[in-house]
């Protein structure tokens, strides 16, 4: 019974809390290349919820995102999901102009 107020305590707590609250950037924006948006998101959220219930716990899980292994893997993501996404930009764009030299004829 108890975990099962713990639970519903915590969902209640983590679907109040909006992007805006946890100052995260739009997944939507037009020149928006980092794709580690959402995983921040959800981090963020996870945070808020976990530090509204239990500071202690909130405090541990902030300190475990600062430990040298995270911190590494993180910035390695970062470097080539942004290669990533600069080859994929470069490539709609030379889709985008065979389509309109070869397909519609501009």
């Amino acid at each position: 019974m108890l975990q099962s107020r713990a639970l519903v305590i915590a969902l209640i707590l983590l679907l109040s809390t909006t992007l805006p609250e946890v100052h995260s950037k739009s997944i939507f924006e037009k020149d928006r290349r980092d794709w580690l948006v959402i995983p921040d998101a959800i981090a963020a959220y996870i945070y808020e919820a976990v530090n509204k219930m239990s500071p202690k716990v909130g405090q541990f899980l902030a300190d475990a995102a600062q430990t040298q292994a995270v911190v590494v893997t993180r910035n390695f993501l970062i470097r080539e999901t942004t290669k990533l996404s600069i080859l994929a930009e470069q490539l709609m764009e030379k889709i985008k102009n065979l389509w309109y030299t070869k397909v519609l004829g501009y």
